[in-house]
């Protein structure tokens, strides 16, 4: 197994595999494994997804032999780094263009959390995210929201068009019979006040559904 230096990092961060990655983090193994391989050992724990490892506690991480509490930290310091750099360059695309667009925006946020929220994107006629609400906060499995208070901050942003976005937890794309009638209510409601719904987005940790992309808004 080829060692880590300095030198192959030079030759390209990009080319460096996950495991690798988390073994220059960590810097050493133990006295059976090298860290590559203790790397990769923890990586299948969560079939190599990079996402559920964010997700494990120091407690869990610090099982691991030759995982003491500081590399569990460092571990998810960095995991955490790379979620708000991904957040970061979402917000740097404040214009929305299509479903991927507002997937692309919503996911770090939303994408995967164990509970529902849902989050409203409130446009101009060009549009641009004037701004973007969390509207409610739920359980496992559920969220109510307050209409009023959506088309309030929609009229005080002066708003011509919104795109509402809830996440699954349980990873299921397909829009429940309440989530088809929240949908209804409030395209209802903005037609109305001429706010348009542009779409409603399912938002998972890996992918979405789109009501307007469906033919279902």
């Amino acid at each position: 197994m080829k060692k880590l230096t300095i030198k192959s990092w030079a030759k390209g961060k990009t080319t460096l595999s996950d495991a690798e990655l988390i073994a220059i983090l960590i810097g050493s193994g133990n006295r059976q494994e090298s860290a590559v391989a203790l790397s990769k050992r923890i990586l299948q724990t969560v079939d190599g997804n990079i996402n559920e490892l964010a997700k494990l506690s120091v407690e869990k991480l610090s099982t691991f032999k030759g995982i003491g509490e500081a590399k569990a930290i460092s571990i998810i310091t960095a995991l955490e780094l790379g979620k708000r750099r991904q957040l970061e360059t979402a917000l740097e695309k404040p214009k929305i263009t299509s479903s991927k667009a507002v997937f692309d925006l919503m996911q770090p946020i939303i994408g995967d959390l164990e509970h529902e929220e849902f989050w409203v994107l409130f446009l101009n006629n060009s549009n641009k995210v004037l701004a973007k609400s969390q509207m409610s906060k739920g359980g496992l499995t559920a969220t109510i929201v307050d209409v009023r208070l959506l088309f309030k901050r929609a009229l005080e942003l002066a708003s011509v068009g919104m795109i509402v976005c809830h996440n699954h937890p349980s990873g299921k794309l397909e829009p429940s019979q309440a989530d088809k009638q929240l949908t209804e209510k409030i395209r209802l409601a903005g037609s109305t006040l001429d706010i348009k719904l542009l779409d409603h987005l399912i938002i998972t940790e890996k992918w979405y559904f789109s009501f307007a992309d469906e033919g279902v808004l």
